[in-house]
């Protein structure tokens, strides 16, 4: 279920990029940033690993094994891993957003 691996505003906005590392940091995560253009589809992805993403920037549509959900600025969504997972920017303009592998 969606509602179990997405924590809606989980950082105050605007995001503070070093907080939110420092954070994962803590639970055994690294903290990367990508910029996508509108329109930018990334589908079907696989990891070996769990993964946390975190919108700073735009909205950024998930889907992890079949379920979809939109995310704002400061909301975060855990990926386990060997999760099916598309991730698209919904936006009109550039989407950010952090991720980070264990």
């Amino acid at each position: 279920m969606m509602s179990e691996i997405i924590a809606k505003a989980k950082f105050p906005t605007p995001v503070d990029h070093d907080a939110v590392a420092r954070d994962w940091a803590q639970r055994g995560y690294g903290c990367h940033l990508f910029v996508d253009p509108p329109g930018q589809r990334w589908l079907g992805f696989v990891h070996d690993t769990n993964e946390l993403v975190m919108v700073t920037d735009g909205l950024l549509e998930v889907s992890v094994n079949g379920q979809t959900a939109v995310l704002e600025p400061g909301d975060e969504i855990f990926i386990p891993r060997h999760g099916i997972h598309d991730v698209i920017n919904r936006s009109d303009g550039v989407t950010r957003w952090l991720y980070g592998y264990d």
